[in-house]
């Protein structure tokens, strides 16, 4: 660097490292207080346009950052909101993150994302991390109990979302996914179908639980069995390559199967995976049912017949609910919102034959 020139973001250290520029550099910088520099950036207080103007421009030249503790010190919160799901692989994960990421930004909070890959150790990891950034509440998809039960207990506004743990003191907003698979079987069963069976790869939260027990409702009002053969249970699989193992047995012991209930968009995928590598016809050999509309779907021929959650409006109604906590003085009576899905019909389902 040429001697005499600027260094932005404050003077370098012996290591070379730029200084973390201060909120009285940014002041200096703006020919203003402290404290109207403070109030320009915190958006609290009066400060005519231009001002606020000219110390934005100046934060944004020296690279400033707020500091979180100095504002948690204040009483004026650190502006940060956790949230937590299960696998951002998985494309309803990541739109739920951005239902939550919509509606926290519109309200000026910064949202801080983790994947704890549906395991509870590195859920309550995410949760410790949260709680020593003092955010100000936190969403998530809970694999446990451990993260809401630490986080409720050190007084942080919670909301659930998609499944519940259980834990009293949170808010939760989920799918009706009973009504869903109802939805589902009952289309295939007004097609004709009598022998449907049931793929699911998780029963002990109320998501995979309530929809076999939607599949089992529809069957039983319509006066079907249920024959345990044809509900495949996926929960205590090893790995990808267990759950195949198990499909292919499925369908080798399932002849009399004409359609098949996916529970989810992971499941659906597998089946239908796994019925093209049996050469079988989707829909005139099999017929699919998804729980999930994901964007693949409507791309293969035929297109999937699905279950359409409102992911993004899932995200953004539990995010209401924890800002409305947040903004309470009182902890409040937890709240519960279920949200319906709905059937959408593609080609992937039609009448058995004969």
């Amino acid at each position: 660097m040429a001697n005499g020139a600027a260094v932005r973001g404050g003077s370098s250290g012996s290591n070379g490292r730029r200084a973390r520029a201060t909120l009285r550099d940014v002041a200096e910088a703006a020919g203003t207080s402290r404290s109207t520099a403070s109030r320009a950036l915190g958006g609290h207080g009066y400060v005519a346009d231009h001002i606020r103007e000219r110390v934005q421009a100046a934060a944004e030249r020296l690279g400033y950052v707020p500091d979180v503790s100095a504002r948690t010190l204040k009483g004026r919160g650190s502006g940060l909101v956790g949230v937590l799901v299960s696998d951002l692989r998985n494309q309803f994960y990541a739109e739920l993150a951005a239902g939550v990421e919509h509606t926290l930004s519109a309200a000026g909070y910064q949202m801080v994302l983790v994947d704890d890959h549906s395991d509870d150790e590195r859920a309550a990891a995410g949760a410790r991390a949260f709680l020593a950034m003092r955010a100000d509440g936190v969403l998530l998809t809970p694999v446990g109990r451990t993260a809401t039960e630490n986080l409720v207990g050190h007084g942080v506004p919670v909301a659930e979302m998609d499944r519940r743990s259980g834990v009293r003191g949170c808010d939760v907003v989920s799918i009706d996914n009973e009504r869903g698979a109802r939805l589902a079987v009952e289309h295939l069963i007004a097609l004709g179908h009598r022998d449907i069976g049931i793929v699911v790869d998780e029963t002990q939260w109320d998501t995979g639980r309530n929809r076999l027990k939607g599949y089992r409702a529809a069957l039983r009002d319509a006066g079907l069995a249920t024959p345990r053969r044809h509900v495949l249970d996926l929960s205590r699989s090893e790995g990808v390559g267990d759950q195949r193992t198990q499909l292919t047995a499925f369908f080798d012991g399932n002849s009399a199967v004409t359609a098949v209930f996916a529970a989810n968009n992971v499941m659906a995928e597998l089946v239908w995976q796994e019925l093209k590598r049996r050469g079988a016809d989707v829909p005139s050999s099999c017929s699919l049912v998804s729980f999930d509309d994901l964007a693949w779907m409507k791309m293969v021929e035929p297109g999937v017949t699905a279950v359409r959650q409102p992911v993004f409006d899932l995200g953004g109604r539990a995010a209401e609910l924890l800002l409305a906590r947040i903004g309470r003085d009182d902890a409040g009576r937890a709240g519960s919102v279920v949200l319906e899905p709905e059937l959408v019909v593609r080609g992937s389902t039609v009448a058995p034959k004969g």
